[in-house]
């Protein structure tokens, strides 16, 4: 989960100080980098039930 809030400091980071015209490729990629880490982060960190491995 971390991994996911230091993709979106970089997002935003890149956002405000490059030099990038085309912005909606760096937001696009960036949310999807970070879904995809923070669910990764999430489904780790689940509960499991008694009885189960």
């Amino acid at each position: 989960m971390d991994i996911a809030k230091y993709i979106a400091t970089a997002v935003i980071l890149t956002s405000v100080f490059g030099g990038i015209k085309e912005t909606w490729v760096i937001y696009v990629g960036g949310m999807s980098a970070i879904s995809v880490t923070l669910i990764g982060g999430l489904w780790l960190l689940r509960d499991k039930k008694k009885g189960e491995k």
